[in-house]
């Protein structure tokens, strides 16, 4: 018998929102982007076909993400497995009404996992960071780790992603311990999560009119600035052709390739911020 899974005490409604919200990409044939609210889900098979859901939104968005994937996949349509590229609350706001709706398989990095059985804490965002007004609203974003407990499993060790063929993941820490990003050799399509963001998230207004720009990782929950910067360094050598962000607007081509050599050539002067309270732990 499974065992009770629960968010953490501090789970509630956040009510952030952007012009976007609502919004749906159909990003490729069998890549399709969803903004919940300020986050974005992404669908990764063809109509018709088997699919996965990649990530679970803001706080209360469940049904929300039921519809749009019923929507696109047919009435009582439900994914072969949910990855999370990582665990914090704008990516697992769902996960419990997912699982015990759909009855999947979760998956995430296993440096996550102590985040998503109820273990471990992430550290506190950091309202005091350069950035913007969501930067200082950081605080009130729920903390407390999800339990999925054995719903939740591993990725598996050689890469390979579970009902997505053709697709591999890749660690991408910093923001995250176990943050992972999935790739697509044959297209070199990417599912970048928050490794890096097409939107000024730490800005309320770049976030509400949803500025498109490629960015670093989200500065208010991001604690490891070298290993973040590694991760950007990553990807970009991967030349992808198309990403997918965590916030923000599907990006392409040469807007693409331009904006991420250059936050992995001057991710110190663009990325990290002037100040606060995880700055100094990037030397």
């Amino acid at each position: 018998m499974d065992q009770h899974i629960s968010y953490g005490d501090d789970y509630k409604y956040i009510p952030a929102v952007s012009i976007n919200s609502g919004v749906g990409v159909e990003v490729l044939p069998d890549l399709y982007c969803h903004t919940i609210q300020i986050v974005n889900i992404c669908l990764v098979g063809k109509p018709e076909t088997d699919f996965v859901l990649v990530d679970a939104g803001m706080p209360k968005s469940a049904d929300k993400i039921i519809t749009v994937t019923e929507d696109r996949f047919g009435a009582n349509s439900r994914p072969k497995a949910i990855i999370l590229t990582h665990g914090h609350f704008d990516h697992v706001g769902a996960i419990v009404e997912l699982i015990d709706y759909w009855e999947v398989p979760v998956y995430a990095h296993r440096l996550e996992l102590p985040f998503l059985t109820g273990k471990m804490s992430y550290p506190e965002s950091d309202p005091s960071v350069e950035g913007g007004l969501i930067a200082k609203m950081s605080s009130m974003f729920p903390n407390e780790p999800v339990d999925l407990g054995n719903r939740i499993k591993a990725l598996p060790d050689d890469g390979s992603l579970p009902g997505m063929f053709g697709w591999r993941w890749l660690h991408t820490p910093g923001h995250a311990p176990g943050h992972v990003s999935l790739f697509r050799e044959a297209d070199r399509s990417l599912i970048a999560g928050d490794a890096f963001v097409t939107v000024k998230q730490e800005s309320l207004y770049k976030v509400m009119v949803q500025d498109k720009e490629i960015h670093g990782p989200p500065r208010y929950f991001t604690t490891d600035w070298e290993a973040a910067k590694e991760s950007v360094q990553k990807l970009a050598a991967l030349k992808p052709a198309v990403a997918v962000t965590g916030h923000g607007e599907p990006i392409y081509n040469e807007e693409l390739f331009n904006g991420l050599e250059k936050l992995a050539s001057e991710f110190d002067r663009v990325a990290v911020p002037d100040y606060g309270r995880y700055v100094n732990r990037k030397h």
